[in-house]
Order: C-alpha cells, then sequence, then structure tokens
C-alpha cells in the first residue's frame, strides 16, 4: 500500500507541476521526498517512472505529429526518453536512509543536469527556483537546491513548510516577465510539416508583419524558431531590401545546410544583411539530432554544440537565447546565466506539438527562468 501511495503521488505530482501553469511548478518540490521515501530500488524507479512519463505525457502525441506515425511508435520512444532519467534514480537509490540518500539525490540532480543524461533531463525539480525565489538568481538556484536535498531527509516536513510559504508569497505576489522596452515577439500560426520550410507566402506575411510592427516603434523583432526557412543569398536579399529604411533589427530562426548536415540557427536582420547570432545548443534528439547517421556516411542531421554562444548581443544587450527543446533543459539556461545576460529570448516552432501541453510547459519553464534570474523575456513561437 505503501508504495503504491508512493507511486500515485508521484504521477500526480508529475501531472500537476508540468501542467504549463509556471506557479504549479512548485508541486516538484515533493518529487525528491517521494524517492527518498522508497523502500525498495524497484519502488524508487517506479517512484521515479511515474513522475517522469506523467511529466512528459505530450510526447506520444507530438511523436504522431512530427513523422505521422501511430501511436505505437509515440509509446515507445515516450518509454525510451524515460529510460535515462528512470535508470538514474534507480542506480543511485541507496537502502541506507540520511545522508546517504541525500548524497545520491545530490549526484542525480546534477547528472540529469549536465550532458550527457542532462540531454534529456525534463522536469527537473530544481526549475521550481524561479517559481518561489523570483529575483534571486544564483541565491535563489542553491536556496532551492539545498530545500530539495533537504527533502531526501528526516527533516522533510521544515523544507515543505518553507516552500509552502516562500510559495505562497510568490503567488500572491505573482508578476509576469516584462518585455524589454522597444522589443516585441512575433508569434504566428502557419503550422508546418516534417521537412517544410518558409515559403514565398510565408515570407511575405512575416515581412508585412514586422513591418507593422517596426511603423508600431518596435526596434528589435524576434521571430520563432525557423520563420526565415532555409536560409540562402536570394531569402537573404529579399528580406534586406523589405528592412530597408525601417531601422529595425529582426532576428530569426533559419536552416543553414553544410556538407554533413544543417544548423538551426538564429539570426540577425538589418537593412545592412544579415549574421548568425546563435547555433542552437541542442536540437531535439532523434527528430533532429542524429549524430548516429555519421557512421553510415550519410548527413546527420541537426548539429550541436552543447556549450557554444551562451550569451549574444542583440540590440546592444546580452542576450540568453533558448530555441525550444532547450527551454526544457536545465544547462543552457545555467550556462548563459553566468555570463549576466539582461534579456532571455525563447523562439520556438511548435506545430508539431498540436493537441498536447508541450508548449504551455515551455512558456512556463522560461517563464520560471526569467524570474529567478530577473531578466525581460521575449517569446516568439509558431503554432
Amino acid at each position: 500500500m505503501r508504495s503504491t501511495l508512493l507511486v500515485a503521488a508521484a504521477i500526480s505530482i508529475g501531472i500537476l507541476a508540468w501542467s504549463g501553469e509556471p506557479r504549479l511548478l512548485a508541486a516538484a518540490m515533493l518529487f525528491p521526498a517521494l524517492w527518498s521515501l522508497a523502500p525498495s530500488r524497484l519502488v524508487a524507479a517506479l517512484v521515479a517512472a511515474g513522475y517522469f512519463l506523467a511529466a512528459s505525457r505530450g510526447l506520444p502525441q507530438s511523436v504522431v505529429n512530427f513523422f505521422g506515425s501511430g501511436m505505437g511508435a509515440g509509446g515507445m520512444l515516450w518509454i525510451a526518453a524515460s529510460i535515462p532519467f528512470v535508470a538514474t534514480h534507480a542506480l543511485l537509490w541507496t537502502p541506507r536512509s540520511g545522508s546517504g540518500r541525500t548524497i545520491s539525490y545530490a549526484v542525480i540532480a546534477v547528472l540529469l543536469s549536465v550532458p550527457p543524461l542532462g540531454i534529456v533531463g525534463w522536469a527537473h525539480p530544481i526549475t521550481l527556483a524561479g517559481i518561489l525565489f523570483p529575483g534571486w538568481s544564483w541565491l535563489g538556484l542553491g536556496a532551492a537546491a539545498v530545500g530539495l536535498l533537504a527533502m531526501t531527509t528526516r527533516f522533510r516536513a521544515i523544507p515543505i513548510l518553507v516552500f509552502a510559504g516562500f510559495w505562497i508569497w510568490s503567488a500572491a505576489n505573482w508578476t509576469a516577465p516584462n518585455l524589454p522596452r522597444a522589443w516585441v515577439g512575433l508569434s504566428t500560426e502557419f503550422g508546418g510539416n516534417n521537412g517544410q520550410y518558409a515559403d514565398y507566402e510565408q515570407h511575405h506575411e512575416t515581412i508585412v508583419r514586422v513591418r507593422q510592427e517596426a511603423m508600431a516603434g518596435a526596434q528589435v523583432i524576434v521571430l520563432p524558431e525557423g520563420a526565415l526557412g532555409v536560409w540562402t543569398p536570394t531569402v537573404e536579399r529579399l528580406w534586406v531590401n523589405a528592412l530597408e529604411s525601417l531601422g529595425v533589427t529582426v532576428i530569426g530562426g533559419a536552416i543553414i545546410f553544410d556538407n554533413t548536415g544543417y544548423w538551426n540557427v538564429m539570426l540577425e536582420l538589418s537593412q545592412e544583411g544579415s549574421v548568425v547570432r546563435y547555433r542552437q545548443r541542442m536540437p531535439v534528439p532523434i527528430s533532429m539530432w542524429q549524430p548516429w547517421l555519421r557512421l553510415s556516411g550519410t548527413q546527420e542531421g541537426a548539429r550541436a554544440d552543447f556549450f557554444a554562444n551562451p550569451v549574444i548581443w542583440v540590440g546592444g544587450l546580452p542576450t540568453t537565447t533558448l530555441i525550444c527543446y532547450e527551454q526544457l533543459l536545465v544547462w543552457p539556461v545555467l550556462q548563459s546565466a553566468l555570463g549576466s545576460p539582461t534579456v532571455l529570448v525563447a523562439p520556438a516552432n511548435g506545430w508539431w506539438a498540436t493537441g498536447t501541453d508541450i508548449l504551455p510547459v515551455q512558456t512556463a519553464v522560461t517563464t520560471a527562468w526569467a524570474r529567478l534570474f530577473d531578466l525581460p523575456l521575449v517569446l516568439a513561437i509558431n503554432t
């Protein structure tokens, strides 16, 4: 009965915390306590599985949307994605209560924050730091980490009460991150398909909207991931001509192919031309990032440079950029925070997430990180 209740509670917390409502992320505080209360390694694995599968419940449908496959393939990838999370929590579980489990959980938390395991380190409880300690920056991150570790001890009632108090205070004084002055995040509804890129009509409609925002006073306009399609000299001329005399800076997602694959990037455009400002550090595994293909001598899909360009300069401001999938992970935002950015830009191309809560979850996570480091947040999402 105890084991069943622990697994049921883990599933409930996964559903609640990762529902897309940022304030509910705080519920993830209870997961380390449930894991530490597991009476055996098997139950610890089931608790981790219940939490992760519930938190990532939108994955099967998103696989169906992206690949056009059946729900069976989506379910298999859903289970496969949970294996690193579940295995880490199971293998590092220890029958020694007290400091033994606390140390084990600290190791787990670090391993799931950085590559290679951090590549699928979704639903990390540390994300709640921005909900409980807005504006505290690294001190808030440390306070959240200490509290989560304390959840694995017999004194867990204390951090539960403390966290609950901070959550009530934060919820009562809730404010969403603001936009930087004269910045605009331009979201679109172009939809999409696997292998489909922006055509001339889409470019034209986007340019019209950009010109409207520029006329309204915007100086920096952020477009969604992939909004600029496959980047070619012809597309560049189209955009440079369209921006002539506007005096505006456009930051938008594009695809740049090379001999071994392609880069998912954010370009800076103006009437003077274009420049690559950001190369995605972690594309989506399997659908985009496919490094195993190099073994067969074929193009390997999207390139990844795990620790590149953590901070870029846009409109004269040091900026953190998190493209879509990166918003669900821990290390990209923390690496960027070391560079003291003043803006967080979060573009995404989420047509494949139709019918799921993945995009609201991504928005909730980026909101939490922006609040933690007191950063203005610019969202630009294509659906």
